[in-house]
């Protein structure tokens, strides 16, 4: 098991910080970006990728039992 230095986990965030600024989001609700934990962070990455995907939400394609 692999423990993250402070240094790595600062690294993580300023690349999910620099990966959600790029797609025009700076704030989650009254909070800057840099006041985020990590975690939160990649949550709203997570939700800028699924929220952008073709195949979610309802105009998916969704497949029926056949």
């Amino acid at each position: 098991m692999a423990f993250w230095n402070e240094d790595e986990s600062e690294r993580r965030k300023n690349e999910l910080i620099e990966k959600l600024i790029a797609s025009n989001h700076f704030k989650k609700g009254n909070k800057h970006l840099y006041e985020l934990t990590t975690a939160e962070l990649e949550y709203e990455y997570f939700k800028l990728q699924y929220n952008d995907h073709p195949h979610a939400g309802k105009s998916a394609i969704h497949w029926e039992n056949f």
